[in-house]
C-alpha cells in the first residue's frame, strides 16, 4: 500500500497513463492529465505560501476542479479539509477558523457568500471564469504546466479535518492520518473487487467519506469514475446507460427515487454487475425491489467520519444478508458493547452500541480533547453512536442510532424499524419516523410518507401493516403524507429536522 495520498495519482498514472480516469459534466480526463494538473496547482499552491502540515479547505460541489484541488493539496503535504455544500456561510467562517485554514478553494457561488460572512486572512481561489473581487483564479493557477514531486511523509501523518454534521453544538473536527483514508480506500475496494475494468457511477458528495472512498478508490485502482456534480435520478439512470457502468453507488433515498421515476424500465441497466448502499439503513423490502430492477446484487455497507468511510461491509463475491451492514473491513474489530457499560460483549441477537477498532479510527477531535475522550475508549474502541446486534454467524445489523430512539411509555421504539415495515407497503416510496411529545406518554412515533407516483394515500393500510408486524407500541399513531422529506447533501434523511413538516 501507497504510503500517503499524495502518491495516489503520481502510482495511477504510471499504471495506468492515458485510459479515461475522470468523467465530469461535459469533460473528461485521463490518470496522466488528472496528475499533471494536480502537479501544477501543487506548485502554485506552494510558491503561495501553503506548507507541509497547513490546513487548506475545499468548499464546492462535485466537479474535475475538486478532485484536482484535493490531490494537489495533498501533493504539498498540506492537510484538507474537505466541507460541505450545505453549510451555512456562518458554519464556513467557524470550521475554517477551528482547523486554521491557510487557503480557500470553490466555486463561486460557495466562495462569494463565505468571504460575505467574515471569512478573512486566507489565500482564497475560485474556479471558473466568473471573477470574484480578493481572490484567485484556479484556471490561471493550473494554466502552466509545472512538474512538483509530492512532499515526502509518514502514513501516520495527519492527511484530512472531516467535520461532523454538528446536530448540536458546534461541528467536531475528525482527524485522519494518510494510512486511515488509505487502507479504507484500499480495503473498500477490495471487499467489492473493483478493478481498472470497472466504470463507477456516483453523485455522492466528495467531502463525504462515502463520496472519497469511492473516489479514492477508483483513481487508485484505475476504475473510470462518472462523478454528477449533484443527484438527479434520472440523469444517474441515464449515465449508467451511457457510460455502460458496473458499478452505482448511492444512499438509500437515491434508490428510492430511480425505483419512482416512471421511465426506469426504458434505460438499459444491464451493464451493471454490483451497486453499493450506505449512510442510512435501507428498507429489505427496497433493497430486494433493487436487485430485482437493476438486475444485480445491492452490497450494504456502513461507515462514520470517525473511520475515515467504511467500517462494515459484505464482499461483492461471498454470501450476503439483505439489511445487514456486513462484516468488519479487514485489519478493523467490530462489537456489540454493553451500553451502560463499554467493556462488556454481548453475546449474539442483544442489542448495544457498535464500537469500533482498528488503524482507520481518527486521531481524535481537532483541539477538543474531552469530545476526543467521550468517543474513543483508552483501549482504542471507538463509540460509533449505533445502536447493533449480531447473529450467529456474525453479521451486523443496525437498530438505529441511540440519539433517534423513541422513548413512548417507558419502551424503546426504533424509528428505523417501523419505516422498514412501511417501506413495503406498495404505495411508500419512502417513508422516515421521528419522535413526537405526548402528555401521557412521553413521545410517541410519528410516520412521514412519500408516495409513489399514482399512488392513493392510503394510511389505514400503512398502520394495518405496521400492527401486523410490530408490536402496538410500536405502531405510529399518525401518518402524514409529504411532497418530500428534508435530507443532508448525502441524500441522507435527517429525522431531526421532519417537526418542520408537521401541519
Amino acid at each position: 500500500m501507497l504510503d500517503s495520498l499524495a502518491e495516489v495519482l503520481p502510482f495511477a498514472a504510471r499504471r495506468f497513463g492515458d485510459k479515461r480516469a475522470l468523467v465530469s459534466g461535459d469533460r473528461s480526463f485521463t490518470f496522466n492529465e488528472l496528475d499533471a494538473l494536480s502537479s501544477a496547482l501543487a506548485s502554485r499552491l506552494a510558491r503561495l505560501g501553503v506548507q507541509p502540515g497547513d490546513r487548506v479547505t475545499l468548499y464546492a460541489p462535485n466537479s474535475w476542479e475538486w478532485i484536482v484541488s484535493y490531490y494537489g493539496t495533498l501533493k504539498t503535504g498540506a492537510v484538507v479539509n474537505p466541507i460541505n455544500v450545505m453549510l451555512t456561510p456562518a458554519e464556513v467562517a467557524y470550521v475554517t477558523a477551528d482547523c486554521g485554514a491557510k487557503a480557500l478553494i470553490g466555486s463561486p457561488d460557495t466562495i462569494r457568500p463565505a468571504l460575505q460572512a467574515g471569512v478573512s486572512g486566507l489565500t482564497t481561489i475560485v474556479f471558473g471564469s466568473e471573477p470574484v473581487a480578493g481572490t484567485l483564479s484556479f484556471e490561471e493557477l493550473i494554466g502552466t504546466p509545472a512538474a512538483f514531486d509530492p512532499v515526502v511523509v509518514p502514513p501516520e501523518a495527519l492527511s484530512t479535518i472531516g467535520y461532523t454534521s454538528g446536530t448540536t453544538g458546534h461541528p467536531k473536527g475528525a482527524m485522519q492520518s494518510h494510512r486511515a483514508v488509505m487502507l479504507n480506500g484500499a480495503m473498500t475496494a477490495q471487499m467489492h473487487l473493483k478493478t481498472e475494468l470497472d466504470t463507477v457511477v456516483t453523485a455522492l458528495p466528495c467531502p463525504h467519506v462515502y463520496g472519497n472512498v469511492v473516489f479514492n478508490g477508483a483513481l487508485l485502482y484505475g476504475l473510470t469514475l462518472v462523478l454528477h456534480s449533484r443527484f438527479d435520478p434520472a440523469e444517474a439512470l441515464a449515465s449508467i446507460q451511457e457510460h455502460r457502468a458496473t458499478m452505482f453507488e448511492g444512499v438509500p433515498t437515491m434508490y428510492m427515487f430511480m425505483l419512482a421515476h416512471p421511465e426506469l424500465e426504458a434505460f438499459d441497466l444491464s451493464s451493471l454487475t454490483r451497486c453499493t448502499v450506505g449512510g442510512q439503513t435501507m428498507p429489505k423490502a427496497k433493497m430486494e425491489e433493487v436487485e430485482r430492477r437493476f438486475g444485480c446484487p445491492l452490497i450494504e455497507l456502513w461507515g462514520m467520519t470517525e473511520l475515515a468511510g467504511l467500517g462494515t461491509t459484505f464482499p461483492s463475491n461471498g454470501p450476503r444478508k439483505l439489511g445487514s451492514i456486513g462484516v468488519a473491513l479487514p485489519h478493523v474489530e467490530a462489537r456489540i458493547a454493553d451500553v451502560g457499560d463499554p467493556k462488556r460483549s454481548l453475546p449474539h441477537g442483544e442489542v448495544g452500541e457498535l464500537m469500533i477498532r482498528g488503524p482507520i479510527v481518527m486521531q481524535g477531535y481537532y483541539g477538543n480533547e474531552q469530545a476526543t475522550r467521550e468517543t474513543i475508549e483508552p483501549d482504542g474502541w471507538l463509540h460509533t453512536g449505533d445502536l447493533a446486534s449480531t447473529d450467529e454467524d456474525g453479521a451486523i445489523f443496525i437498530v438505529d442510532r441511540k440519539k433517534d430512539m423513541i422513548n413512548s411509555a417507558g419502551f424503546k421504539v426504533f424509528p428505523a424499524e417501523i419505516e422498514r415495515v412501511m417501506a413495503a407497503h406498495p404505495s411508500v416510496a419512502m417513508v422516515a419516523v421521528g419522535g413526537q411529545p405526548d402528555e401521557m406518554k412521553g413521545e410517541i412515533a410519528k410516520a412521514y410518507v412519500v408516495l409513489k407516483p399514482g399512488a392513493e394515500p392510503d394510511a389505514d393500510g400503512i398502520l394495518a401493516l405496521c400492527r401486523e408486524q410490530l408490536a402496538a407500541y410500536k405502531v405510529p399513531r399518525a401518518v402524514q403524507f409529504v411532497d418530500d422529506l428534508p435530507k443532508t447533501s448525502t441524500g441522507k434523511i435527517m429525522r431531526r429536522a421532519l417537526k418542520s413538516l408537521d401541519r
